[in-house]
């Protein structure tokens, strides 16, 4: 969660929900893609960037606000003059370590109850760390999980709509609880798989063995089972991780990562390199 502290949160804009649906089925997490006109020209929001909803609520001081980041889930559009924004929301609840009770989240819900016309507050735009290498012939792993898959959607179809010739290779790993809540690599709305025929990319699901047991996502298992090709571009000094999920993920990644280069030692000098060269970079939420 950010805080108002940690961003300028000094311009405010107002949008108005244009779109609103429900890409997860009924007997699942739910999961909501969310389409945002900007009532201001001037408002732009780029693929390497998010924007902020800010939301109030009553707590034990009086009203708060509560400002969330949200990556844009599709390239930017623009409709009467005005910037329209896509992005994904989970509607998440969570349970208070000490007293055991359950809470709706603050922004999720408001967001996810938005109806059509509805009006918002948005700030931004912010920085995010996921960039287009300026070198063509960079490989990119892209790993995501659940609404992570959000700003790789964005990146990805940035990189074949506007970039264009992109010779590197591009790996996406995306783990969901089932296949169908793949988001955008479904039958559904399976946006991605448009890329699928592009010479340079390909994707790889990770699922949970039995989704209604919550059973783990094994994206171990997805990452393991391409062992020599990640082991081949993890040898190449033009590759770069971006990873986008919950805290959990870098965990499994670790562990992932350590049996394809071999021991837990060599993934870590990797890591540090990846790190220290630029080309490591995390969303986690």
């Amino acid at each position: 969660m950010a805080h108002l502290s940690d961003f300028d949160t000094e311009k405010r804009y107002k949008a108005v929900v244009k779109n609103t649906v429900r890409l997860t089925p009924p007997d699942t997490d739910e999961v909501r893609e969310i389409v945002l006109e900007v009532k201001d020209s001037q408002f732009e929001c780029e693929v390497d960037q998010s924007f902020g909803v800010l939301t109030e609520s009553t707590g034990e001081f009086g009203n708060e606000l509560h400002h969330r980041l949200y990556s844009i889930a599709d390239l930017p559009k623009h409709a009467n003059g005005n910037p329209q924004l896509t992005m994904l929301v989970k509607r998440c609840s969570y349970v208070d370590e000490f007293s055991g009770e359950k809470y709706e989240g603050i922004s999720s819900n408001y967001l996810c109850d938005r109806k059509k016309g509805d009006e918002i507050t948005v700030t931004g735009p912010f920085q995010i760390p996921f960039r287009v290498p300026e070198d063509k012939t960079a490989n990119l792993i892209l790993i995501g999980m659940g609404t992570g898959i959000a700003p790789f959607r964005a990146f990805i179809k940035h990189i074949y709509k506007n970039v264009k010739d992109w010779k590197g290779k591009i790996r996406l790993f995306y783990g969901a609880r089932s296949g169908l809540e793949l988001l955008y690599l479904n039958d559904k709305d399976g946006d991605l798989t448009n890329y699928y025929d592009e010479e340079t990319f390909e994707a790889f699901h990770a699922l949970s063995p039995r989704p209604y047991w919550a059973d783990p996502i094994e994206l171990e298992k997805a990452l393991e089972g391409q062992t020599k090709e990640l082991k081949e571009l993890l040898s190449m000094s033009n590759t770069y991780i971006y990873v986008a999920g919950y805290e959990k993920i870098l965990d499994k990644l670790n562990k992932a990562f350590s049996k394809i280069l071999g021991s837990e030692e060599a993934w870590r000098l990797r890591k540090a390199e990846l790190i220290a060269g630029r080309k490591w970079a995390e969303i986690i939420f």
